[in-house]
């Protein structure tokens, strides 16, 4: 496992290819196998594939521009009416679909939504639930853009651990 976790990279770069139907089936069973608050499994996901859409999407933050050119974004969403972890659960499904995407031989890049920064397009969250028809109920955590990356970033690196950050029974 560590070495997927040393192959896990932002990306935001994607080849002109489909994602394969049993490839993305893989990485939404990592979503919703991901752990949840009380095992109430809140969140839902919404596959976004048409272009225009997915334009669209790329409008709702300062950062979520390059959405529109890979093959499929997955929003993450959330009924708030079931659970009250959104920003955890949301958050240890989207590390799930990180991990099993980069698995996979894809790439992604976790663009947040939730408390984003305004863009042209007002508040982002309220922007991708009126675009989406998202019931009021939902709250939408981030969007995660998927697809063969352009170019393999490299690994994680051991230099990177860095032992002064770990503290033992105290600070």
């Amino acid at each position: 496992m560590l070495e997927v976790i040393r192959q896990r990279r932002s990306v935001r770069t994607f080849l002109k290819r489909d994602v394969e139907k049993e490839r993305l089936n893989d990485v939404l069973k990592a979503a919703m196998f991901s752990p949840t608050a009380r095992g109430l499994r809140p969140w839902d996901f919404i596959i976004v594939t048409d272009d225009k859409t997915k334009t669209q999407l790329s409008r709702a933050t300062p950062y979520a521009s390059f959405a529109k050119d890979a093959p499929l974004v997955i929003v993450i969403c959330y009924d708030a009416s079931k659970g009250k972890r959104f920003k955890e659960d949301c958050s240890i499904c989207a590390e799930n679909i990180y991990l099993e995407a980069t698995n996979q031989g894809l790439g992604t890049c976790f663009i947040q939504i939730a408390d984003g920064t305004e863009a042209n397009e007002g508040n982002p969250e309220d922007f991708v639930k009126r675009l989406l028809a998202i019931p009021g109920n939902y709250r939408v955590q981030c969007l995660m853009p998927i697809g063969y990356p352009l170019k393999q970033p490299g690994p994680h690196k051991d230099e990177e651990f860095e032992e002064g950050k770990v503290h033992y029974g105290r600070f």
